[in-house]
């Protein structure tokens, strides 16, 4: 008995000793339309998306994923115009890790889903770390013709040090924070696929969806760099999804952020 109580003892310490997982309101963008999402309006009343940045505390580091809205959204102080809608971000990224007592050296690690403007908003301030970037997503990075892209926010990433990956990869090394190459939104897009240990295993989508209605009806967003990539990676995210039983969250759903805990409280 004693036995069984100290392995149980063990597995309990074991699952809790897993990565831990901050969750940051990083914007909100209010549509005129979702046209450009490919959804008609009579598919879909969502009108608002969320902009989140995450943060995984790990044993072997702090991983950064996606870095929100431009710090000029912020400096506005109120909402910020754009064609077909208007941006708001309450505070910038890193003013919030400030506030757990986080500053941008102390990230050793960034990954980005991709680089549209919306995702890469604090790049340049996270230079100093390691950044794991989809090979294809960074080769591309600076061609002319992309939308929604802004190289200045991610500019001062070539000083950065730089970890050009080809496929899936494993962050720290034991499984618990893999990237998953999901191209078709972009280049080298990818998703992250947390193994938390009470949570369980937990599926951050990027802009692979960017509402429930684009999974749902299975439809890519016009503005997708390949749509014939862009479906061959929701069949393979969506095998994934099954083959692990991973929860997704789809990162600009905003009914579903209002409904999470946001930093300093986690998951784990």
């Amino acid at each position: 008995m004693k036995y069984l109580a100290g392995m149980f003892l063990f597995l309990s310490l074991h699952a809790l000793a897993g990565p831990k997982l901050y969750v940051f309101d990083c914007g909100r963008v209010s549509m005129d339309s979702m046209d450009m999402f490919n959804i008609t309006e009579s598919e879909s009343t969502v009108r608002e998306l969320f902009v989140p940045c995450y943060l995984i505390k790990h044993e072997k580091g702090l991983l950064l994923w996606d870095a929100g809205l431009p710090k000029t959204v912020a400096d506005a102080h109120g909402p910020a115009p754009f064609e077909g809608g208007t941006m708001i971000y309450d505070r910038w990224i890193v003013d919030q890790l400030a506030d757990m007592g986080i500053t941008p050296a102390a990230i050793t690690h960034t990954a980005f889903s991709h680089l549209h403007f919306d995702h890469a908003g604090a790049a340049n301030a996270l230079a100093a770390n390691t950044v794991i970037m989809q090979r294809t997503e960074w080769d591309s990075a600076f061609e002319k013709g992309h939308e929604f892209v802004d190289t200045t926010l991610f500019d001062g990433l070539k000083q950065a040090k730089l970890n050009l990956i080809d496929g899936d990869y494993d962050v720290f090394g034991d499984g618990s924070v893999r990237l998953i190459y999901a191209p078709g939104h972009t280049p080298g897009h990818q998703v992250l696929l947390l193994q938390l240990g009470n949570f369980g295993p937990l599926l951050l989508s990027g802009d692979l969806y960017h509402t429930q209605a684009n999974r749902k009806l299975r439809r890519a967003p016009r503005f997708n760099y390949n749509a014939e990539q862009t479906f061959a990676s929701m069949g393979k995210v969506e095998q994934l999804l099954a083959t692990t039983g991973a929860t997704l969250w789809i990162e600009h759903d905003k009914e579903l952020a209002d409904t999470l805990r946001k930093a300093p409280d986690y998951y784990d």
